[in-house]
């Protein structure tokens, strides 16, 4: 079986291990952001999603004495880059953050590398249960509703070649630039609830048992608060109307309450439910980068990535609008892998595999889950890497305090 409250603790153990360091890093920092011409003397570790690169960032730039107008330049360049011979930190690009504001106000930041973003597969979990029919068609009827409401039918190829692109949104073959960022919008909007309601019940749950979580509330809450920036993002496009904010209110009330009960009654069914959902994510952002790559959706064609897109997935500063959405299906495709393997684990006792790392998009953009042995397995090589970490840095502090 998976791990549970020992190997959290062992797990604590070895986190402990590091605050010493880390405390010591903070204060630093603290002390250079009141006294801009003292240098903090290490770095600070960020929190991502992990990928192939093994790199670790500073929290701010080198302050100069030259003034403040330079040193807060600098601050806002590119960052300095050591590397770090561990699976468990990536590199993280420079931040346009104001310069006033020093640190993160995020969880954390999903990077993904060109070859990751394009390693998304649009995969589905065969139904192999009552309860996997059951989620699987309540997602089906919500989309299909969706679909009639907002009059989007999707088809291969257009019924006649030789029509307008004007006929084809017309006819509801084709989402004009305003109908997918509605679609997108009202979606979105919606994404963000079950992270936020299972991070909630896990977390009463704990302090009324007053037992370890084992890991699950945090990458519930990473998931409510990615999906919020993904409507933040794109609210950068579009202002909501009253009317369609009062349907997302709408909506929005109805769901929390639904997943709600859901969660009480079988949190296994409801992680299924969001796996499926994020299933169909994966889908349509899967259809509006072919529309946009097609040069179907030509209001977006050249249209450049929004700041907070920049900043939030470490984008260069040329990026453009298809940039993000590849960004956006990248972690809808995290969320779908996710999903559907915490739905194959005990939520009572078993250990969440994704609490200390993630695989990188490669494995999750073309694998729709990880079976119950294969994320005990996956527990097991966490806690190998972490081990190998805390070697590495006690090693490494040892040979500075000989020098």
């Amino acid at each position: 079986m998976l791990q549970t409250a020992p190997a959290v603790i062992n797990t604590a153990i070895m986190r402990r291990a590091a605050l010493p360091m880390r405390n010591v890093d903070v204060a630093s920092t603290l002390l250079h952001l009141m006294r801009p011409n003292i240098r903090p003397p290490t770095t600070v570790l960020r929190r991502t999603f992990l990928t192939s690169s093994c790199l670790q960032a500073p929290l701010s730039g080198t302050p100069s004495s030259k003034g403040s107008d330079e040193h807060n330049n600098r601050a806002d360049g590119a960052l300095n880059k050591s590397l770090l011979d561990s699976e468990l930190t990536k590199e993280s690009a420079a931040t346009t953050v104001p310069t006033m504001v020093r640190g993160d106000w995020v969880l954390f930041h999903p990077v993904y590398s060109p070859e990751e973003i394009k390693a998304v597969k649009v995969i589905h979990r065969e139904r192999r249960t009552l309860s996997d029919k059951f989620a699987y068609g309540l997602v089906r009827l919500a989309r299909t509703m969706f679909d009639l409401v907002s009059g989007y039918k999707h088809v291969d190829g257009p019924p006649d070649p030789n029509m307008s692109l004007a006929q084809l949104r017309k006819a509801g073959y084709l989402l004009s630039d305003q109908a997918w960022l509605n679609r997108i919008l009202f979606l979105e909007s919606i994404a963000g609830v079950p992270g936020m309601v299972a991070a909630t019940l896990r977390h009463l749950t704990s302090l009324r048992l007053m037992r370890r979580d084992n890991g699950w509330i945090h990458t519930c809450l990473e998931e409510a608060e990615n999906e919020r920036m993904h409507l933040m993002t794109f609210m950068t496009l579009r202002q909501p109307s009253l009317f369609f904010r009062a349907l997302i209110l709408g909506a929005q009330g109805v769901f929390y309450n639904l997943f709600f009960l859901s969660y009480l009654v079988s949190p296994r069914v409801s992680h299924r439910f969001v796996g499926y959902l994020e299933e169909e994510a994966v889908l349509t952002y899967t259809r509006c980068i072919a529309e946009m790559e097609a040069g179907r959706i030509p209001e977006w064609s050249d249209k450049p990535a929004p700041q907070i897109a920049i900043d939030y997935w470490r984008l260069p500063q040329n990026s453009k609008l298809i940039d993000v959405i590849y960004a956006v299906r990248s972690d809808e495709t995290t969320h779908r892998f996710v999903n559907h393997s915490l739905a194959n684990l005990d939520p009572q006792t078993d250990v969440n595999p994704f609490a200390l790392r993630e695989p990188d998009m490669h494995v999750k953009g073309g694998k729709i889950e990880f079976e119950r042995n294969e994320s005990e397995r996956y527990v097991k090589d966490s806690h190998e890497i972490m081990n190998r970490q805390i070697n590495w840095r006690d090693n490494k502090n040892s040979n500075e305090q000989g020098m």
